[in-house]
């Protein structure tokens, strides 16, 4: 285990180095003009000294390789700079946002999986019969769904038809202060159509294996002996038909951050989504290096994630192999 986390934390460094250069990259190709974004309407009757002046304070006169460079040195030493359209530093930014970016991900993910597992199971107990057929066809359609279409059909049906739950943001309006009950209705709406986006794949893969385990002769021999149908679907099926959707964990990790930007939009969720769109609108380098980089970093954790406990999972993995 050890011999495989460090080659993988090997292996990152180059991913994430030539990420943060590609951004840059992308940044320096984009029409948009970051001192223009930062100064905004000041800028439309700034003369020509003024905004050159200010291009060499924030860093953007210097060349594509220089502004890499320095930013990344800066970054080692735990300084990701200045957003120039946050207008305060990077670190403060993420730091107010990514706990509930964090918490929305979180809870939708655990969502997905309960009841993605769940239903897996129920649906593979009994292949082609009417709960099998339901939910396979539910999971199929919203396959095609888009995050940001359930996302307003929840808003109209929850929010504004049947008036049981806030449409959005964080809070109730006027409320000045944070309680763990307004968060908590808050989140519901939110953090269930992410994780309802998410559903389809974990329940097809749950089904798929536990399915393909009942069929196998150790299933068989274990109910020859007599074992109760609980014990060989949940102690045999179950840990057997799991293996599969362990590797689906890591893979789901970019479509659930993307999934989150969405939903965050949607919801008006304070999270990093808006942090995000300002930051690529307004070239805002050093935030969308340090943005990028978590989400690369998310990607390449999600996917030791999947190795790990597929190995812990199946002792006939070896993880040094």
């Amino acid at each position: 285990m050890a011999r495989m986390t460090g080659r993988r934390a090997l292996f990152a460094v180059p991913v994430l180095l030539t990420v943060t250069f590609g951004v840059f990259a992308v940044a320096a190709a984009s029409p948009f003009d970051p001192v223009k974004a930062y100064a905004g309407t000041a800028g439309l009757t700034a003369s020509q000294e003024n905004l050159d002046q200010l291009r060499a304070n924030l860093g953007v006169d210097q060349p594509l390789p220089a502004r890499w460079w320095n930013w990344l040195t800066s970054a080692l030493q735990g300084d990701f700079g200045d957003s120039t359209v946050m207008r305060q530093p990077v670190a403060d930014v993420i730091a107010e946002r990514m706990g509930w970016s964090v918490l929305l991900a979180a809870s939708a993910f655990v969502i997905a999986i309960l009841l993605g597992t769940a239903l897996g199971v129920l649906a593979a107990r009994r292949p082609g019969g009417w709960l099998d057929r339901g939910v396979s066809s539910a999971a199929y359609t919203l396959e095609a769904a888009p995050a940001f279409w359930l996302g307003l059909l929840a808003i109209w049906l929850f929010a504004l038809k049947l008036g049981v739950l806030p449409a959005g943001g964080l809070t109730d309006a006027g409320s000045e202060t944070i309680t763990f009950g307004q968060v908590a209705s808050h989140l519901v709406l939110p953090a269930a159509v992410l994780g309802i986006s998410q559903l389809p794949w974990f329940f097809l893969y749950v089904r798929q294996g536990v399915m393909d385990a009942l069929a196998e002769d150790p299933v068989r021999g274990a109910r020859a002996r007599g074992l109760s149908e609980r014990t060989v679907l949940l102690g045999h099926g179950l840990r057997s038909g799991m293996l599969p959707m362990l590797t689906l964990i890591g893979s789901r990790v970019p479509e659930l951050i993307t999934g989150a930007l969405l939903i965050e939009t949607v919801f008006s969720w304070p999270g990093i989504a808006a942090a995000t769109v300002q930051a690529a609108t307004s070239v805002d380098f050093s935030l969308l290096a340090a943005l990028t980089v978590l989400a690369t970093a998310a990607v390449l954790l999600g996917n030791l994630l999947s190795d790990l406990l597929y190995g812990l999972a199946d002792p006939r993995v070896a993880f040094d192999g």
